[in-house]
């Protein structure tokens, strides 16, 4: 069945020395300029900040949301009746949400997995759910989300090459199901959904070629590289990037999931990934550690308690134009509230900023030269 692209990707400009691109990913909710970061919004919120800070402030074109823990609370047929995940957080821009396997794997002590999907208890009240290809395809479009992830397992790091390959097989199956039953419910919608399968393979650069070869037959809007950030070595993460990406389609955007710091997201931009999420600048931000262009501000310590400075001379984010160092400081110590909101809004300007420094890089033909100089200047101060 041969379905309108939901999705497409406008390339703009490649590196000729690396891997990196810039370009546009159009979608229902708006044109999203690549490389990009989504902030993460688990619960229907990014901890901390209101969607107009995001929208308004920030300038966050796509965030993402969790179908674990949606599905799980306040529940997908409810999101729905209120009109989908858009209306009902009053989010004007795109949505990505994950399919809610690493959450089954991660958060769930008592899993059963099968070929038909994988059978799990809530971590809220233990009761027992099921999760199947088609079902999590469902899901998600009663979200309504603008770009939708297959499920797949996330294999824990390291596991031996026997049980990857099982689990390979396993989560390619599951994307080939997903596909059929994602193709037919689109013929009956009004609206627009993109639909991406997961690279897998644990750690095996065979693995990854393989599944990615297998995954690319899928014809899908774009792909998505998982199993990163599960303990393995930076390095043997970005190994598995170069795996998989140089046999993904040129004109499909290809995702990175849940990476990473601020100095590595350069290294996946050089790797041919145009779009990225973690929960580090949010959850970093609340536990005090802030990300500046001058490198990582650990804001407990005493030396921060006069400093009547920015956090970053450079960031011209709200926190940064109205409060300095020894301010945040004492919220911190004193464990208020507005602590976490005003380092969550600076981290994640600092991540986006980022992502618009390597667009423009790439766009001028010098992203060689900012990638080496990320890689001389990070730095904890």
């Amino acid at each position: 069945m041969v379905l309108p692209r939901q999705i497409t990707f406008e390339l703009q400009a490649e590196c000729p020395i690396t891997r990196a691109r810039a370009g546009i990913l159009h979608t229902a909710h708006g044109d999203i300029p690549t490389p990009v970061f989504m902030p993460v919004g688990t619960q229907a919120t990014v901890k901390g900040l209101s969607q107009r800070d995001l929208w308004e402030d920030l300038h966050a074109p796509i965030i993402l949301g969790n179908t674990y823990h949606l599905f799980l609370r306040p529940g997908h047929e409810l999101i729905r009746q209120l009109g989908g995940l858009h209306k009902f957080m009053s989010w004007p821009g795109a949505i990505l949400t994950d399919s809610g396997g690493f959450q089954v794997f991660s958060l769930s002590k008592i899993r059963k997995i099968t070929d038909e999907g994988v059978i799990f208890h809530s971590h809220l009240n233990g009761d027992a759910h099921k999760f199947t290809p088609a079902s999590t395809v469902d899901v998600q479009l009663a979200f309504g989300s603008d770009i939708m992830m297959v499920l797949d397992e996330c294999p824990p790091y390291p596991v031996s090459h026997e049980y990857a390959r099982v689990s390979m097989d396993r989560t390619v199956r599951w994307a080939q199901e997903a596909f059929i039953h994602y193709r037919e419910r689109l013929v009956t919608s009004e609206t627009r959904h993109a639909l991406f399968p997961i690279v897998q393979g644990s750690m095996f650069p065979d693995l990854r070629r393989e599944c990615a070869e297998r995954l690319v037959e899928l014809d899908a809007d774009g792909y998505a590289v998982g199993g990163l950030s599960v303990g393995e070595p930076r390095p043997l993460s970005l190994e598995m990037v170069e795996a998989s990406e140089s046999l993904l389609p040129r004109d499909r955007p290809r995702y990175a999931m849940g990476v990473g710091m601020p100095d590595e997201l350069p290294e996946y931009v050089a790797r041919g990934i145009d779009m990225m999420d973690c929960v580090l600048p949010s959850r970093n931000a609340r536990n005090g550690s802030l990300f500046t262009s001058e490198g990582r501000v650990v804001i407990k310590h005493a030396r921060y308690r006069d400093d009547a400075g920015p956090l970053d001379p450079n960031c011209g984010c709200y926190t940064c134009r109205n409060y300095s160092r020894a301010y945040l400081r004492h919220l911190f110590q004193a464990g208020e509230i507005l602590f976490s909101s005003l380092a969550t809004r600076h981290n994640l300007r600092r991540y986006l900023d980022i992502m618009g420094e390597m667009r423009e890089a790439i766009l001028l033909a010098q992203f060689p030269q900012y990638l080496q100089a990320v890689r001389q200047s990070a730095k904890i101060v």
